[in-house]
């Protein structure tokens, strides 16, 4: 029996074991390690901070996947890799052995960098370690709404677009709810760049921004954050490059992505910013046992944003090269598409969509068929 070990239970991985359960190879010992049961769909995280879903309608039940898979599943955190003989060391369980492996763990936004922001901010992801965050907040809110909430967002891209819309929205609705004024809530958003959405169009952009400040949303623009400290309150205060600072109760990080650090001690070829380097066949150019899929994966010869749509798409030609590879046979390339269309939860039920030059919306409409094409997504996994 040929052994193919699975470390993480991102979208690609999530799409592959599916798959794989619909057409196992019968001499291959399957194995998932990750340190959740149940994991978001990102697509859906947004709606589910604006109270839109429920938790179980955005979060893919990975232990029953594992069992529809036939596959053995570790509750664990992998922690490193014995490249040479081929084995995965986990946190708390025995090491695991391998003839083939995949990781697909997503990244995390990079705060090392910043003084005080590993300490003192919450980054998006991991996305189930930020939930309990959001949750900690809701419960404080609804215990004392005469109590302002300052909260503050660092990062202007689509991550951190989306998030301000969506936390504003579910924190009305909960001031609105209890008949409460509305006052007591300040959000800011924080980017180093002279417009939000920076790799779009200035017309999504210039959109973008008019729907945030038209719901009193604080932008501050060619800020770059340089520290964060607690200030003499108790609350975290952000400090700039410009000499900006803000107070606030909680600082929510959406910036660029890094690596998870336990990738940069093992062997296998990565890029600056720690994401293992694959080929056009998702394998690592260093050791060709080994594969990877989603964020924490960088295409040697065809790199692309850490977005979700890539994840998805990555999903069935990384099962592909996964039972060629364990058969013996010719791996195939796979090229992603230059453009992507992104659709952007405005919060209230409507969203925009953007791809190369053209942007539509907001509109009610256009949220339909993102809620579509995400419940469609989230129907293909067992409960």
């Amino acid at each position: 029996m040929k052994k193919l070990v699975l470390i993480g239970g991102g979208h690609s991985h999530a799409i592959a074991l599916k798959q794989w359960g619909i057409n196992p190879l019968s001499d291959v010992e399957l194995t998932l390690i990750t340190n959740v049961i149940k994991t978001p769909y990102s697509g859906m995280l947004p709606g589910y901070i604006a109270g839109f879903y429920s938790f179980d309608q955005c979060h893919i039940n990975l232990q029953s996947l594992a069992q529809f898979s036939q596959a053995q599943f570790v509750l664990d955190q992998a922690i490193n890799l014995d490249l040479e003989n081929n084995i995965v060391i986990c946190k708390n369980q025995a090491s695991i052995p391998f003839d083939l492996l995949s990781i697909d763990i997503g990244s995390t936004p990079t705060t090392v960098t910043i003084p005080g922001a590993t300490q003192y901010t919450i980054p998006l992801k991991p996305i189930s370690e930020f939930l309990q965050y959001w949750h900690q907040l809701i419960d404080e809110i609804q215990q004392n709404y005469q109590q302002k909430i300052r909260l503050a967002i660092v990062g202007g891209g689509a991550g951190g677009v989306e998030l301000a819309f969506n936390i504003h929205s579910r924190l009305t609705q909960i001031y609105q709810q209890a008949n409460q004024p509305l006052n007591n809530i300040e959000l800011h958003l924080i980017y180093q760049g002279k417009r939000l959405l920076a790799d779009r169009p200035i017309s999504l952009s210039q959109k973008v921004e008019n729907l945030l400040r038209n719901r009193q949303i604080k932008l501050h623009f060619n800020e770059t954050v340089s520290q964060i400290d607690q200030s003499q309150n108790q609350g975290k205060k952000i400090h700039c490059q410009s000499g900006f600072t803000l107070e606030c109760d909680r600082i929510f990080w959406v910036t660029q992505a890094s690596a998870s650090p336990w990738v940069k001690k093992t062997e296998l070829a990565t890029d600056e910013k720690g994401f293992i380097l694959v080929n056009h066949y998702l394998q690592s150019i260093s050791h060709p046992q080994v594969f990877a899929a989603g964020d924490i994966a960088t295409m040697v010869n065809n790199p692309r944003p850490k977005a979700g749509v890539f994840a998805v798409r990555q999903g069935q030609p990384l099962l592909n090269n996964l039972k060629r590879s364990l058969q013996d046979q010719p791996l195939k390339p796979f090229i992603p598409q230059q453009e992507f269309l992104i659709l952007i939860g405005t919060g209230d039920q409507k969203a925009i969509a953007s791809k190369g030059k053209l942007n539509l919306g907001s509109s009610s409409l256009l949220w339909r068929w993102k809620d579509y094409i995400d419940q469609k997504f989230m129907k293909q996994f067992p409960c």
